[in-house]
């Protein structure tokens, strides 16, 4: 299951780097590349699910500085999230068009999102870096693991 929560949380890295910059794909690919992501980051919280549960019987139970901080970074995250999604959809130029729609309060959305986006990188940023031993851990198992494959390989082509 480490595998998937892997490939699932560097496909959603990876888009997120893309639409982080409207400028580089243009506000039109930005919008829907953004959608994509919504499915991702659902994904991603479905995977996580019993992590969740684990983590706020946790802290309800045995509350620690480590524990309640993940869980507030967390809920914190979801948040910002929502926020850049809604606002991003109210100030959307290709998206609700494509739907027929239109949204009042521009001037409202807009600085939102914008200060809403730049909350929710920086708070991705710590996400990673709180979760950086768990990358490490993945990382290395991987590595030796690939070590083994390596030598029964080589075991089996001398005959040992």
């Amino acid at each position: 299951m480490e595998r998937k929560n892997l490939v699932v949380d560097v496909v959603a890295l990876a888009a997120y780097a893309a639409v982080a910059n409207p400028a580089l794909t243009g506000v039109g690919v930005h919008e829907w590349i953004s959608l994509g992501l919504v499915v991702l980051f659902f994904a991603h919280c479905a995977m996580h699910v019993d992590w969740v549960i684990d983590t706020v019987t946790g802290a309800a139970r045995r509350p620690s500085p480590a524990r309640v901080g993940n869980l507030v970074l967390d809920v914190t995250t979801l948040v910002v999230f929502v926020v850049v999604i809604v606002s991003g959809l109210l100030v959307s130029g290709s998206v609700l068009l494509a739907f027929g729609l239109y949204a009042d309060g521009y001037y409202f959305w807009d600085p939102l999102h914008a200060i809403a986006a730049k909350v929710l990188l920086a708070l991705l940023l710590v996400h990673l870096v709180v979760h950086w031993k768990w990358l490490y851990r993945f990382f290395r198992k991987r590595g030796k693991d690939e070590g083994v494959r390596v030598a029964r390989r080589m075991e089996d082509a001398h005959g040992d």
